[in-house]
């Protein structure tokens, strides 16, 4: 059983869940909520109110709806939601009668949705779900009163008009102006109550709502007769699809949907005085001699431009690319046809390592024949999405840009620190972004009291925050690094007010950083207090029970909330069921979703620190949640909390976009989601499942001793990847297509055939081709085109796929219609919407779709469904987001990367040497896994292009290249001890090649500088800790991998430490000398003492040969100090601060000498007969 309970009140429950089961061949599932949600299975007006709707019907519980879906399983589990009368709440079945009297049994009470604000619902597996109210402060005077001046429009919350109004229905059926104009506008003219049409319409009024011409003319053109033969749908409400082409141009406005003379034009249509574009004597369409006429230009400017490399610059680096792979040619056949028979050991291991180098060479090297650039035009984007100009599709003037979901993911409150994540938090909710088209969610994987009492923090303090970013254009939009900066914060400020405002918020935040650093010993100071008062209250209903007062009492070390009651999640003592693999799922509403119309503040006073008069105060919809976990089930890391808050978004607000930020990356650059737009919204963007940004680090040292900016990748390959199918996901700073994460297909595919894909077949899958497609490998989406359509639909979305919630199945054809392009934008083969269909007021959330939403972050919701298998983020390997993307390409997808000035996001990095060796440790063990997985690019599709394929196996193979890599780092100490050389003479002939080989590279490089943008410094240490990973952390990465496929070993995970915020007077970068022993250090260690022992054996041994070979040693001297010249940061990370070397260096230095020196005269004694130089055994 599943109840809803409030703390207030232990006894009463307001809303009670009971589940059942038997057997069937059907599984029902049935949610019955007071309020009718505008879901795409439910509304009238949605696009999708086609034959899908009559899947529901009323049963059950006072006009339930329940959903009954065709499953071969033996078992069924049916939810049915009952809220009983309570004495401030009137029966269920009352409230769900109609919407009137449903919102007049508000006046006995207050209304449901009064439970979503302040109220955290926790539930889960074999667990009793409730609602813990902290805080209800509705005043019941202040509600009755507001509902009879509500509008009665569902969805509508604006005030309706006096009785004594002209427009006013005899009925009563009350109605604000604005819907009162849409009814009329829309060509019916009923009243929504009584469904009779209003009788006292003005001449004024009747015009606005029809245009100057007749209802004849409205429809006489072919326009309308080919959608609805196409089978577009007429919705009218959440996606007003307008009905009158000809309705903004009566109104005296604009009609940007519909350009009947550009219309006539492209169908070469000469007909109709006064719409027709007349052509001139001896005009004929088609002829490029007569250019079409400027139809509104601006208008239809694209939203992105694609930017080629300079052909000055990208030819001759594709040149060099060939003349090193022939030069690479040449050497490795000279190499073969001329052993070194003085040492074949040697000469083998040389030439098997130089031919894989050059293999990895070659795989890393091609995907970068295609370098791109990109840049985006925002003032066309709000043009476009944004219009000032009003008109009957939005005669409120609200955004048409599609809502979009922020996830911000967590999981350690003690290696991820609060004010990092409060931070992050802080710089979403800023963004400049439509505030009711934008929701944050934040996954707390651990269920920390302390994260989720920072979160409430942030909360409180964004009411100040955000409205002073917005009124001052404030940048960054992140508080620690907007007042930590060390730029001039007067520049390009022009309002008087700014430095008194600026002070005050500077004090709050202060204060805000206090407190969320002193959250964990309050926590402890106030559970402790709460611990010994029911330890006491424990003893004492013991003694008056006659027990023995000496018997000690066991009583759980809770952690407490400030309210008062237990915390649902993680405990300190972690007791059963409070642990971080054993606790409820948490959903808690920090910020509820804000009005769809600006809402202005108040002139400055005691309770607002600044004036915001001029300000809209709204702030973007916040949300905590914390997955369920219990023991026994795989919560697949990161992934599955991905996971888990898709399908909560998607219940809870749908955004068609997500963006993923990890909990210390924040948002830099308030235009990133704008940026990111402009690439999903412009024609063919609907091919696009996902946008890339780079990453960028702040708090690296100046040096950048480990290569932690990664400029070279970043900067690099991914623009190169960019001129192929795509960069690759790379974690975090990525705004998704929700569809494209739902595993469906793209709406178009390219079939790449052939040895290197020259070959390209290009098809639709937006209807049923004539090649027979497997229902495992695709997963088409239609668009109501067909009633056939619908049947592979339904097929598609069954509970083996998506789960058993309805209300999430609901969600993915309303996902998929904002996310499309607008008309004006659609491409050849696209699907798109109206200009305006988007600008509407989100549905209003209830107790029942958080009940729902707990239902789907439950540990079991994901059994038998393709959760992490095709949907979502994939489950099976630690680097989940390679995998994500990959499978997404695999399909037909394309991605693109954007880059921006300023940066749009900006993280911090592990400086520290140990936690940059387990963080690349990591990725190079999911790389592994890839290797040796079905997402193995060698088994991929023919969608995936040719140079594209090779990046992605080239993603599994790297790790493998650090074997050849040590082997090849020993052969110079080999050499030296030995007094041989990897070749029997330094000829000139190899010298040549060894020219050609290092200079080629060395241009390749310079040329990447300049295209790219980085730095030779940047290059150089790339190439370090190429050399310092490959010896240690991709060596064991491949052991790791090995071991799991072989045996079976799982691989455990470790967090990566979050750089805490540095205190006045602090080192900013005194992580970089700490130094924590790890195994992962002992080859590069054995690789540095090893040459240095070398170079002096070889050094002495030449001295004291009586036929030294100098040409063999400064060959094995110079590849020596190549190897140690790479290592040198590593070396220098040894010696800590102020340069001195830990005691187990030098243990291991000794250790090693001993034995290498030992080994090297026992093989190959000093020729000569020096007495001093014998030795024997006793």
């Amino acid at each position: 059983m599943v109840k809803v309970t409030s703390h207030t009140s232990p006894s009463s429950s307001p809303v009670k869940i009971t589940v059942s089961s038997s057997s069937s061949t059907f599984r029902t599932i049935g949610l019955t909520s007071p309020i009718r949600r505008l879901s795409g299975s439910n509304n009238v007006n949605s696009p999708l109110s086609g034959n899908r709707g009559q899947r529901a019907s009323s049963g059950g519980g006072g006009g339930s709806r329940r959903l009954s879906v065709s499953k071969d399983t033996d078992e069924f589990v049916a939810y049915t939601v009952h809220i009983p009368p309570t004495p401030d709440r009137g029966t269920t079945s009352e409230s769900q009668n109609s919407p009137l009297e449903s919102r007049k049994s508000a006046a006995g009470g207050p209304h449901i949705g009064s439970y979503v604000k302040d109220t955290l619902y926790t539930g889960g597996f074999n667990s009793v779900t409730r609602a813990h109210v902290i805080d209800s402060s509705i005043n019941d005077g202040e509600e009755i009163g507001k509902s009879e001046l509500i509008c009665e429009i569902e969805g509508c919350d604006d005030n309706a008009q006096d009785k004594n109004w002209k427009g006013q229905c005899e009925c009563g059926f009350r109605i604000c102006k604005d819907c009162y104009l849409d009814c009329i506008s829309n060509g019916t003219g009923y009243c929504n109550g009584c469904k009779e049409a209003y009788k006292d319409l003005t001449d004024y009024e009747t015009s606005e709502s029809s245009g100057s011409g007749t209802e004849e003319e409205d429809h006489a053109g072919p326009l309308p007769a080919a959608a609805a033969k196409k089978g577009i749908p007429r919705v009218e409400k959440n996606f007003s699809l307008v009905q009158s082409f000809k309705a903004g141009v009566g109104a005296g406005g604009q009609n940007h949907e519909f350009d009947h003379a550009r219309w006539l034009f492209e169908t070469k249509g000469t007909y109709g005085y006064g719409n027709a574009v007349w052509p001139k004597d001896e005009y004929e369409f088609g002829r490029e001699a007569n250019p079409p006429p400027d139809f509104n230009e601006r208008r239809n400017r694209p939203l992105t431009r694609k930017v080629g490399i300079s052909t000055a610059i990208i030819s001759p680096y594709r040149l060099l690319i060939f003349a090193r792979l022939a030069a690479l040619a040449c050497f490795l056949t000279w190499r073969v046809s001329h052993p070194n028979h003085e040492a074949m050991w040697l000469w083998i291991l040389s030439v098997i390592c130089e031919f894989w180098f050059a293999l990895s060479w070659l795989l890393d090297q091609l995907p970068k024949l295609c370098p791109v650039n990109r840049i985006t035009d925002l003032t066309v984007l709000k043009e476009r999405f944004e219009s000032s100009s009003l008109n009957l599709r939005n005669p409120k003037g609200l955004s048409d840009l599609p809502g979009v979901d922020v996830f911000v993911s967590t999981a350690d409150a003690e290696k991820e620190p609060p004010l990092v994540t409060a931070n992050t938090i802080l710089s979403i909710l800023a963004v400049d972004y439509p505030v009711e088209k934008l929701a944050c969610y934040v996954s707390d994987d651990g269920a920390s009291l302390v994260t989720f009492e920072a979160l409430a923090e942030a909360a409180s303090f964004a009411r100040i925050w955000v409205p002073f970013c917005r009124k001052h254009k404030i940048e960054p939009r992140n508080p620690e690094a907007y007042f930590s900066s060390k730029r001039d914060p007067l520049k390009n400020k022009v309002r008087i007010d700014f430095v008194r405002e600026r002070r005050k918020v500077k004090r709050e935040y202060d204060e805000f950083k206090v407190r969320i650093n002193g959250l964990p010993e309050s926590i402890r100071r106030r559970s402790d207090a709460y611990n010994a008062q029911n330890e006491l209250r424990t003893k004492k209903k013991q003694m008056e029970m006659g027990g023995n007062p000496f018997e000690p009492i066991k009583v759980p070390k809770a952690t407490w909330m400030s309210d008062g009651s237990h915390w649902p999640g993680t405990w300190s003592s972690s007791e059963p069921g409070h642990s971080r693999g054993d606790h409820e799922g948490i959903i808690q509403i920090m910020l509820v979703p804000p009005n769809p119309e600006p809402v202005f503040g108040t002139e400055a006073d005691i309770s607002n620190l600044i004036s915001t008069t001029e300000v809209d105060t709204r702030i973007p919809m916040l949300v905590y949640v914390s997955r369920e976990k219990r023991p026994g089930f795989d919560h697949n890391k990161k992934a599955g909390a991905m996971n888990a808050l898709v399908r909560t978004s998607a219940i809870m607000s749908n955004g068609s976009f997500i963006l993923n930020l990890d909990c210390d990356h924040y948002i830099y650059n308030s235009l990133a989601l704008r940026e990111g737009m402009c690439f999903m919204l412009d024609r063919g963007g609907d091919k696009i499942c996902y946008v890339q940004f780079p990453q960028r680090f702040e708090g690296i040292d100046p040096n950048d001793r480990y290569a932690n900016h990664n400029t070279v990748f970043f900067d690099v390959s991914m623009r190169a990847l960019d001129g192929l199918q795509g960069p690759m996901y790379v974690g975090t700073g990525c705004i998704f297509r929700r569809i494209a994460l739902y595993g469906f297909s793209p709406p178009r595919a390219t079939e790449h055939l052939g040895l290197f894909g020259t070959k390209k077949i290009k098809f639709l899958l937006r209807k049923k081709t004539a090649k027979k497609i497997d229902d495992d490998e695709e997963m088409i989406l239609p668009i109501n085109e067909e009633d056939k359509d619908e049947d592979e639909f339904t097929k598609a979305l069954v509970p083996q796929r998506f789960g058993n919630s309805t209300s999430l199945i609901d969600s993915i054809m309303v996902a998929e219609f904002g996310g499309r392009p607008i008309h004006d934008l659609r491409g050849r083969g696209s699907q798109s919407r109206p200009s305006g269909s988007l600008a509407v007021q989100r549905e209003p959330l209830d107790a029942l779709a958080l009940a729902e939403a707990i239902s789907v972050v439950t540990c079991f919701y994901e059994d038998k469904t393709e959760w992490g298998k095709r949907v979502g983020w994939i489950y099976g390997s630690v680097t989940e987001d390679v995998v994500t993307g990959y499978r997404m390409h695999n399909r037909g997808w394309r991605s693109v990367y954007c880059v921006t000035k300023p940066d749009a996001f900006r993280g911090t990095a592990p400086i520290n040497l140990t936690d940059r060796l387990n963080q690349v440790l990591r990725w190079a063990t999911g790389s592994v896994e890839i290797f040796f997985s079905r997402n193995n690019a060698l088994f991929a599709t023919g969608r995936l292009k040719f140079l594209q394929r090779i990046a992605y196996f080239n993603v599994g193979m790297y790790p493998f290249t650090s074997i050849f890599l040590l082997t090849y780092c020993f052969l110079p100490a080999f050499s030296l001890f030995t007094g041989k050389f990897i070749v029997q003479s330094l000829s000139a002939t190899f010298l040549v090649f060894l020219l050609a080989i290092t200079l080629t590279l060395s241009m390749l490089a310079l040329l990447e500088i300049k295209w790219s943008g980085i730095t030779l410094h940047d290059w150089w240490r790339n190439e370090q800790f190429w050399l310092i990973g490959g010896t240690s952390a991709h060596l064991a990465a491949v052991f790791q991998g090995l071991l799991k496929v072989i045996a079976g070993v799982d691989i455990s995970f470790t967090l990566t430490s979050k750089s805490a915020v540095p205190e006045e007077g602090e080192d900013e970068f005194a992580e970089l000398h700490d130094f924590r022993f790890t195994f992962l250090m002992i080859p590069p260690i054995t690789i540095i003492l090893v040459n240095m022992t070398a170079i002096a054996v070889g050094v002495f041994r030449t001295m004291y040969s009586p036929f030294p070979q100098w040409s063999k040693l400064i060959g094995g001297v110079f590849f020596s100090f190549w190897v140690l010249a790479h290592l040198y940061p590593f070396a220098k990370g040894l010696m800590g601060k102020r340069g001195k070397i830990p005691t187990i260096v030098y243990l291991w230095s000794m250790l090693l000498c001993i034995i290498i020196s030992l080994l090297a005269v026992y093989i190959d004694p000093p020729s000569g007969r020096q007495p001093f130089m014998a030795f024997e055994f006793p």
